[in-house]
């Protein structure tokens, strides 16, 4: 996981966005943000269950697995949201970017790649991109799945 600052310059949301400045684990934890480095998934599990999570979803993000919709997708997915539970996302292969907002407004651009675990707080505005592999495939365990 590595996480700065995004750049907001034009360009495909898939490329790395780096302003330059980071985002130090300590800042992410203010922002209410979690990571882990998770290399088995018993640990998903484990973490899961001592958050009371009760519903898995995964999702392959990729042109092969989404076929014509895959482009649709991905700019669906990159559109600014929030939930009203924490969401859980674990990168099982591949890697993207989680952008959040921080208390300032700006964009703060995650880097996640396999074996990466992020908790996003409830009420935090987010959105999700693959990175120029266009291949992410985070497990999704929240509350509800909808």
């Amino acid at each position: 996981m590595r996480a700065y600052f995004y750049d907001n310059k034009a360009g495909d949301q898939r490329l790395d966005h780096d302003s330059g400045r980071p985002a130090v684990p300590d800042y992410l934890s203010r922002l209410g943000v979690t990571y882990y480095h998770c290399p088995s998934l018993s640990e998903v599990d484990a973490l899961a269950m001592e958050r009371s999570y009760k519903n898995r979803d995964e999702i392959t993000i990729s042109p092969e697995k989404m076929g014509d919709v895959y482009e649709e997708k991905v700019k669906m997915f990159f559109n600014e949201h929030l939930h009203e539970d924490e969401e859980i996302r674990y990168i099982l292969d591949g890697g993207g970017f989680f952008d959040v907002r921080s208390e300032n407004d700006d964009w703060v651009r995650i880097r996640v790649e396999k074996n990466d675990l992020i908790i996003l707080p409830a009420g935090i505005y987010h959105r999700f991109t693959t990175d120029c592999n266009n291949v992410g495939v985070p497990t999704i365990t929240q509350g509800e799945l909808g």
